[in-house]
């Protein structure tokens, strides 16, 4: 189907000048949000960095470890939050960010090439989203609690039958901490307790006003102490989050193959045992673990979001998406008509 290409007015009266200019002008758009979302994002620092470190620390406390992330210089801590600060104010200025390119590009734009774009961005997104929620909710969880378990031992168990003379015969210099599950109401200074989780605490005079309790985590006896460095483990996190969020964007590529005219349904629906191949290769990639169950709970998405681009195809072909037909195809198929 040939599709006429209307003619665009502000096409080609702009100079070379005034594109430069424009892009300038764009640019000093596009910074304007991020810096003060930095700033404002600073200020929420702690609540980024311990919602990226939760399933590290579910990870820990689920293998009875220190459910902590070492700092290793003076100004580690700083230099990390201020690192998530401009991440998250990047992310979250993405969209303006995007408009901005946008409104640059679209003077030199067709209205049937501006559809595409307009169905491109949105898919997108919910990619994206799609990725970082798969990664966060369910993977990550799977794939810290198995390297966690790399460096687990299993712990000393003392044999609960024993016999009563056993179990009553005092130890020479041993002592009972009792465990609490709460504060005690009246607290006095040198009392301490554990707790359910494998906690030791301890109350300790402060400034001589008042008393502190000190939290002092309980391990097991192992060779290997499992203790994750705060900016490696986020180098780690952002990393993968951003090669999930890249790999899901499959379905975009399958539109773009199939609108330029490199393939069709016909030849995508031929190439998937190729399509199973690279996703398992893809799955691999992005999975450091190797275990089966997370490779599995990436592969699953990967390949369905080809099925994904293959469907979007035959809904969204490339005469469709320029005669801006694409929303009533989606409403016949919603409504089960041809």
């Amino acid at each position: 189907m040939t599709v006429e290409h209307d003619p665009n007015p502000t096409q080609g009266s702009m100079s070379f000048g005034d594109h430069l200019e424009e892009l300038r002008r764009r640019l000093l758009w596009s910074i304007a949000l991020p810096i003060p979302l930095a700033i404002l994002a600073f200020s929420y620092a702690e609540v980024i960095r311990d919602f990226l470190c939760a399933p590290a620390i579910s990870a820990l406390k689920a293998h009875d470890l220190p459910a902590q992330l070492q700092v290793l210089s003076p100004i580690e801590a700083l230099s990390t939050d201020m690192y998530l600060s401009l991440i998250t104010a990047i992310v979250a200025s993405s969209p303006w960010i995007f408009w901005q390119v946008w409104k640059f590009i679209e003077p030199g734009l067709y209205a049937h090439e501006k559809r595409f774009v307009r169905f491109l961005i949105p898919l997108s997104s919910l990619l994206t989203l799609a990725g970082f929620s798969l990664l966060y909710f369910i993977l990550m969880p799977i794939m810290l609690d198995v390297l966690v378990s790399f460096g687990s031992e299993s712990p000393s168990l003392i044999p609960t039958n024993m016999s009563s003379v056993e179990a009553t015969t005092p130890t020479p210099n041993a002592f009972t901490i009792p465990i609490l599950s709460e504060t005690p109401s009246h607290v006095v200074i040198g009392q301490m307790w554990m707790t359910p989780d494998h906690k030791l605490v301890v109350a300790a005079p402060h400034d001589a006003t008042g008393i502190e309790l000190f939290t002092v985590p309980l391990m097991h006896a192992t060779r290997l102490a499992q203790q994750f460095r705060l900016a490696d483990y986020l180098d780690f996190t952002l990393t993968f989050i951003l090669g999930t969020c890249v790999a899901f964007q499959a379905p975009l590529i399958v539109l773009l193959l199939g609108w330029i005219g490199v393939l069709d349904v016909q030849s995508l629906g031929k190439f998937r045992r190729y399509a199973i191949f690279l996703a398992l290769l893809l799955s691999a990639i992005i999975t450091p673990t190797g275990d089966p169950i997370s490779l599995f709970i990436m592969f699953v998405p990967l390949y369905l979001l080809y099925e994904l681009g293959i469907i979007l195809l035959r809904i969204a072909p490339p005469h469709a998406v320029a005669g801006g037909e694409v929303s009533k195809r989606f409403t016949r198929l919603f409504r089960g008509e041809r």
